[in-house]
């Protein structure tokens, strides 16, 4: 059980719009957890497949909305590319490596608790989490920890990250 009080009544009966914002602070809690839990991890946004800031761990806005737009580039560029199978598939998780970070893009899935987004479709929002990590983190860890995290949004989401026939995420 969460010690975090609005994730233990997720769907009491509320309004919609106070579930929906109840949704959005319990994952923005789970998320500066992560960011300040997760060893090497210095930063986390969920954003909107079209690139636009949901929520982040208190990251300066301007630069998580300059993060935002460049990350939905990096998940829409690596899901446009062909495998050795001849088809587009979604990437697990994409890492790039500077020599100042680790940035690390991930699917985290479709959630309706972000109904007041202006790309909703249908109440409907496609999320990408976004992990910046110091240049020494270990890879593994952090990967393993935004898995968990994911997991961890999966009671907001209308539709989960899952794994597909073929291993291939949806």
């Amino acid at each position: 059980m969460s010690t975090h009080p609005a994730m233990n009544n997720v769907t009491d009966g509320t309004p919609a719009s106070a579930t929906t914002s109840g949704q959005r602070d319990s994952m923005a809690w789970l998320l500066r957890q992560f960011a300040s839990e997760t060893p090497g991890v210095t930063h986390a946004v969920l954003l909107s497949r079209d690139g636009l800031r949901l929520l982040d761990s208190d990251v300066d806005k301007d630069w998580a909305d300059e993060l935002s737009a460049a990350f939905s580039g990096v998940a829409s560029l690596a899901a446009n590319i062909t495998g050795p199978s001849h088809k587009k598939r979604p990437a697990r998780q994409v890492i790039i490596e500077r020599d100042d970070c680790l940035f690390f893009v991930q699917s985290a899935g479709r959630s309706a608790a972000f109904d007041n987004h202006p790309g909703a479709e249908r109440g409907e929002v496609d999320t990408i989490l976004a992990v910046i990590a110091t240049r020494d983190a270990d890879v593994g860890t952090v990967g393993f920890e935004m898995g968990r995290l994911v997991q961890r949004f999966a009671p907001y989401m209308l539709i989960p990250v899952r794994v597909g026939t073929g291993g291939e995420v949806r």
